[in-house]
């Protein structure tokens, strides 16, 4: 499984089987939408469930901000090799040397993604 599919498993539960190009694997036409328009089965609320994760973790995550302390909170691997490799996956394209950048492009992605694919983003999101 990719490293987004881990992402959106964990939040969106096992039968999301999300692409990272943004088509949830739950998605269907509703009634009333063209064949092939899909539509979100379901919304999730992103915000309650990564603050709960975080707090099993006991310690301080800042999801909102942080790629490294989302992924932390997912027990989802943070290494610099596994940034790097969601950073392809969602085909970055700048120097994956300047971690700091591709940090903060990779949690944005993971946001927009995540608002793709069905998930409502706290107000103090910007994706």
């Amino acid at each position: 499984m990719s490293i987004f599919g881990k992402i959106m498993s964990a939040i969106f539960g096992s039968s999301a089987d999300a692409a990272p190009g943004g088509t949830a694997g739950t998605a269907t036409t509703a009634p009333g939408t063209a064949p092939g328009q899909a539509t979100s089965a379901a919304t999730v609320d992103v915000g309650p469930i990564l603050d709960q994760a975080v707090k099993a973790k006991g310690e301080k995550l800042e999801w909102r901000t942080s790629i490294v302390d989302l992924m932390k909170a997912l027990d989802i691997d943070s290494s610099l090799s596994a940034r790097k490799e969601l950073a392809k996956e969602l085909g970055y394209t700048g120097d994956t040397g300047d971690s700091a950048t591709m940090n903060i492009w990779l949690h944005k992605q993971v946001m927009a993604k995540l608002a793709a694919n069905g998930g409502k983003l706290p107000a103090d999101i910007k994706h």
